[in-house]
């Protein structure tokens, strides 16, 4: 696929000039900046690169509910958001990394010891799970810019190269379902023949659809008919949760609480059968009252799930197994970010994308 040359040409002049002392001017670029629950659409100097980081233009990137939560206080982050992103590598701070130069890619959002530049890894690193890294930073998330904006940095162990047949509006769904693909990573799917995904937004969708490509029987559990009808037209059976087949107790061996709300847990613990499993995705700002005898007398085995497998992630994306383009509501223009994010908390809003390359 073609990459954005008209953009980065002028970006590489700049460069070389600055370099050669020839211009004291920084190249800058537009960014969506939060601060608290505002956010506002500036013009900021482009991020500097480390040794062995890329910097990538951002072409497309998506409004995640973390995204949503971090507005309502969750992280107190200040910077700018985004972590779901599919882009073209302009450049690179190490001549070894050269090869990556003009390669279409999406990017895991966890920087860990290895990216960071330690050689002195943490004890997480060591036992090869970066994405608990005791150093870490997250990619619009904690204490590292993210992808609303023109261009990002990354470090290149970081990205992944995106098949010339992924088409940008799917590829910028590899983040979440790469966080879908990790359930299949933590639970022996072929033990269970039917599993219950609590949710209909954006992240259920594709759990569901990840499960569903996997083997067992999926029912998704949800409020909203609209979005239970886009889950229907791709295979899988729902039930609305105010219904009482839904709300029936030791129905499902597995169960998945995607709500994106404290509410889900309760549900998820009575569906889910003695020794049952129950996987948990929500990240949400504030408390959940729960009751937690249900899992001691029940005996659940509870998993919490975060990122996951890009590898797998593109494979499905690939083979065409999983099509995630029906879930895109709207594509805004990154100068318009704040209304992208105003809209994407409407009632009945799927994914909402901002499109940074115009």
């Amino acid at each position: 696929m073609e990459t954005h040359r008209l953009k980065s040409a002028p970006l590489k002049c700049v460069v070389l000039a600055r370099q050669r002392g020839l211009c004291s001017n920084v190249f800058l670029m537009i960014a969506a900046v939060t601060r608290g629950s505002r956010t506002a659409v500036i013009k900021k100097p482009l991020p500097r690169l480390k040794p062995g980081w890329a910097l990538v233009r951002v072409r497309l990137a998506g409004i995640c509910n973390t995204d949503i939560e971090i507005l309502r206080g969750y992280h107190n982050f200040r910077g700018t958001l985004g972590h779901e992103f599919v882009g073209d590598v302009v450049r690179v701070a190490s001549a070894r990394d050269a090869k990556w130069v003009g390669r279409r890619v999406v990017g895991e959002i966890n920087l860990a010891c290895a990216g960071l530049g330690f050689r002195d890894e943490c004890d997480y690193c060591r036992r090869k799970i970066p994405t608990h890294c005791a150093r870490r930073r997250v990619l619009g998330i904690i204490g590292h810019d993210g992808a609303f904006a023109e261009y990002l940095a990354l470090p290149v162990v970081n990205l992944h190269r995106v098949p010339a047949s992924i088409p940008d509006e799917a590829a910028v769904f590899t983040e979440p379902l790469a966080a879908a693909c990790e359930i299949l990573e933590q639970v022996d799917i072929r033990t269970h023949r039917e599993a219950a995904v609590i949710g209909d937004g954006k992240l259920a969708q594709l759990i569901a659809r990840v499960l569903r490509a996997s083997g067992p029987r999926v029912v998704m559990i949800g409020k909203h008919a609209s979005k239970l009808r886009l889950a229907r037209l791709a295979g899988i059976q729902t039930q609305k949760v105010s219904s009482a087949r839904a709300r029936r107790s030791n129905g499902f061996s597995l169960t998945v609480e995607a709500t994106g709300s404290p509410s889900g847990l309760d549900l998820a613990q009575r569906i889910t059968v003695p020794r049952g499993t129950l996987v948990l995705k929500s990240t949400f700002h504030g408390e959940a009252n729960v009751e937690t005898w249900p899992i001691v007398v029940k005996e659940l085995t509870v998993i919490g799930s975060r990122c996951g497998p890009f590898p797998r992630a593109l494979a499905l994306l690939r083979a065409r197994r999983i099509d995630p383009r029906p879930l895109i509501s709207r594509i805004f223009p990154l100068r318009e970010a704040a209304q992208a994010i105003r809209y994407a908390q409407e009632p009945g809003v799927m994914k909402v994308l901002l499109n940074a390359a115009n």
